[in-house]
């Protein structure tokens, strides 16, 4: 069995840390079997280096590894990338196709981000995994593949059961054995290692000489969060070796590199305060629009009824519950109309004009209703231009990061897709 320092200098691993140790350890462990593996992590930790050492010091190691990104392929297309298509399956299906699970057959299929997999595309899954079947979209005739499924995902996989996102059956499947990676704030003696690596990688490059830091800048580099982890950790390295002309990095150079510097550094719970407070401002937006939107409904209604009939106590008598429902209080409401009626009417039930509408002929009645109807497009308009701000704003806020800005939202990817292309974004 190929030792974990030489299976760590033979794929580029840098660190010593216990946990990660481990990790390489396990995956040695299993890569003979074909037991299926999940490995989980924060994005950024390198999930993808474990799959690739399962694959190469397996006996598959001859046959075809193939990494998927689940979550970068749209939910309409990922059954026929993954099973294949036959020809005229669906719209543009001009040939019949083959899928990764066909290709790979015999080799190792790799399933990165995992946890973004449509629950139908879930069930198809879990038939490879239960008995090496797949079905090709349009056709009914099974096939089989002989697949070694290696799945990583930084979704919390627990809530997202519990949550109905993620099919249990599956994820037991899945995680026969599950390798856990360690994200870099919890491994401080690797993050400066990791750094110095990264400068003399990118100093050959760019043929420039290789930066250091000073003692105060190394300090700060380990109190840092890192919530990107090493790819964060690599890409500061990048800007540095490119942007700065001294070569020597003191720790005020480097803050200029660490964005969020208050909530990065050890203030965790204000992160996730700020998080929680923007998410409940979010809702409480929500609500305001849902309950004026049913508010204005109401009034429409209750508008539309004295319109017709213009008999004040007539709608008072039919409508009471809603006429309670729009004003503060029962008592008001009962007062306020009652108010009404006796100043015009002087306690005789009699047609009267109420809220100023006078009595109209059928033509006049055709264009205040036709007025309502209006009122009503322009409030729909008013929400949808509202959710369209939401949108870009979210949008904008994570550079075009669908999977963060639908977190943001509180809405599935799927959803911000569809609103997308709703909106011509």
């Amino acid at each position: 069995m190929e030792s974990i320092q030489a299976t760590k200098q033979r794929f580029g691993i840098i660190g010593n840390d216990p946990k990660l140790n481990r990790a390489v350890e396990k995956a040695i462990q299993v890569a003979p079997t074909d037991i299926s593996v999940l490995v989980t992590g924060e994005s950024g930790v390198g999930k993808e280096s474990i799959p690739k050492i399962i694959h190469s010091l397996s006996h598959r190691k001859h046959g075809k590894y193939i990494a998927v990104n689940c979550g970068a392929i749209p939910e309409g297309t990922i059954d026929s990338e993954l099973f294949g298509h036959e020809k005229g399956s669906f719209t543009g299906a001009t040939a019949t196709r083959s899928g990764y699970f066909e290709v790979a057959d015999g080799g190792t299929i790799f399933l990165d981000e995992v946890g973004e997999l449509p629950l139908p595309t879930q069930v198809r899954l879990l038939r490879v995994l239960e008995n090496g079947e797949f079905l090709k979209v349009g056709s009914s005739a099974a096939q089989k593949t002989d697949v070694r499924i290696v799945a990583a995902t930084n979704v919390k996989m627990v809530d997202a059961i519990e949550k109905g996102k993620f099919r249990e059956d599956l994820y037991y499947r899945l995680s026969t054995v599950e390798i856990n990676l360690p994200p870099l704030r919890e491994r401080k003696e690797d993050i400066h290692l990791l750094f110095r690596k990264f400068a003399a990688d990118f100093a050959q490059k760019y043929k420039m000489p290789t930066i250091r830091l000073t003692d105060e800048a190394t300090d700060l580099l380990l109190k840092y969060r890192w919530s990107g982890n090493i790819r964060q950790l690599r890409n500061v390295a990048e800007q540095i070796s490119v942007l700065e002309q001294n070569r020597e990095i003191s720790d005020e150079t480097l803050k200029h590199y660490l964005p969020d510097m208050g909530s990065n550094l050890p203030a965790i719970v204000n992160a996730k305060k700020a998080e929680s407070d923007f998410s409940s401002e979010r809702e409480i937006l929500y609500k305001v629009l849902f309950d004026m939107k049913r508010d204005v409904n109401d009034l429409k209604k209750l508008t539309l009824e004295l319109m017709k009939t213009g008999n004040a106590a007539k709608v008072k008598e039919e409508q009471s519950s809603l006429i309670n429902k729009i004003y503060s209080g029962e008592n008001e409401a009962e007062e306020e109309l009652a108010s009404i009626i006796d100043e015009e009417t002087n306690g005789t039930q009699t047609d009267v004009e109420v809220f100023s509408i006078p009595e109209h002929t059928s033509e006049q009645r055709k264009d205040k209703y036709e007025y309502a109807e209006d009122i009503e497009e322009e409030e729909n308009l008013s929400l949808q231009q509202k959710e369209l701000e939401l949108i870009k704003k979210s949008l904008e806020k994570y550079n075009g990061k669908r999977k963060d800005a639908a977190d943001e939202l509180g809405i599935s990817e799927r959803t911000l897709y569809r609103k997308i292309k709703q909106y011509d974004l």
